[in-house]
């Protein structure tokens, strides 16, 4: 009998914020500020999505901020952390670092400083409340200046010793070059962050490289698309860059066709360390336990190779080697009470 993949303790490195929110909050807040919410969001099943087109994408990015346009006050910030914070517990995460661009809460929340204190205030909360180990990564958005995405970088390094502990670089990778964010991830770098930049979901093995090449990825949000790449897939390995891996959100945003489709265990056999994530519930429809089903269901991830993922998790997290070595252990356990 297949071990609870709830009970499998694991780490959470591919959350937005915004799109970590409960589908029955945004009803409530959208009512508390009567803001017209699209049949897509309202309507109780995920939005039919492909973004592999600009259309599909504008599309995406429209709903989004509909529903981050509910964020405005900083009560609404707290509920939203606490409650991402309570479904990643019931999901089996021990850690979970939470992707944030604060300029777009700046404008409600006093300015660009007050948003990010009162996320990492928010943050600090729910960790204390339910026992999550909590960190944010400030990231970037590739559609705007390189310069905003600097000072950005050096925002995200002051509050280092506050909870920050990566620089991101979101929104469609077809758009912009890496390498114009450069400057910004070496201020992240040398501020002593991990460099997690979105890579090789809408587009292909180049734009993987070009987050190793130009920003020095540590770690490279999604990075599916590796899977096309031998070359770059040994590289990967040799170098241990965990690949953010989010396969539900690959499917609903039609960069695979089927479940099935998702390179998981390619990646896998290639020895690419990867963290499963759940990207976007909100707009997905699933959480961080629903894709170790899914590779369990369609990939056949054994527990003990489920039990692996959710150690490569771990590793590819930032957390502390004295939080982290009891979360391998109780990984060992969970195989072991089989």
């Amino acid at each position: 009998m297949a071990r609870d993949v709830l009970l499998l303790p694991k780490a959470h490195l591919h959350l937005h914020f915004t799109g970590s929110m409960r589908p029955a909050t945004l009803l409530e807040l959208a009512d508390k500020y009567d803001v017209h919410l699209p049949e897509a969001l309202s309507g109780g099943e995920p939005p039919k999505l492909r973004a592999t087109d600009e259309r599909g994408w504008f599309r995406f990015q429209r709903l989004y901020d509909i529903a981050r346009s509910c964020l405005r006050e900083p009560e609404d910030i707290q509920r939203l952390v606490r409650e991402a914070a309570e479904e990643d517990v019931r999901d089996g995460a021990k850690w979970l670092e939470i992707q944030v661009d604060p300029t777009s809460y700046a404008p409600r929340l006093g300015g660009l400083i007050p948003a990010l204190e009162i996320i990492l205030d928010a943050v600090e909360t729910a960790s204390r409340d339910t026992g999550l180990g909590m960190r944010v990564l400030v990231a970037a958005n590739r559609m705007k200046h390189p310069l905003e995405a600097r000072t950005l970088a050096r925002l995200a390094v002051r509050f280092a010793d506050r909870g920050v502990i990566g620089f991101g670089l979101s929104n469609d990778e077809r758009r912009g070059l890496a390498r114009d964010f450069d400057r910004a991830f070496a201020i992240a770098r040398d501020g002593g962050l991990l460099a997690a930049p979105h890579g090789g979901e809408l587009s292909g093995p180049s734009s993987v490289r070009d987050c190793l090449d130009d920003l020095g990825a540590q770690r490279v949000g999604h990075g599916v698309r590796a899977a096309e790449d031998p070359r770059l897939l040994r590289r990967l390995a040799e170098r241990g860059v965990t690949c953010e891996v989010c396969p539900s959100s690959n499917v609903a945003l039609g960069v695979y066709e089927k479940p099935e489709d998702v390179p998981l265990r390619t990646l896998y056999e290639a020895g690419v360390p990867m963290a499963l994530g759940a990207d976007d519930p909100l707009l997905f429809g699933s959480r961080l336990a629903a894709q170790y089903e899914l590779a369990r269901e369609h990939h056949g991830f054994t527990d003990t190779e489920l039990a692996e993922l959710a150690r490569q998790s771990i590793r590819g997290s930032a957390a502390p080697k004295d939080v982290a070595a009891p979360l391998l252990a109780d990984i060992d356990a969970w195989l072991a009470a089989g």
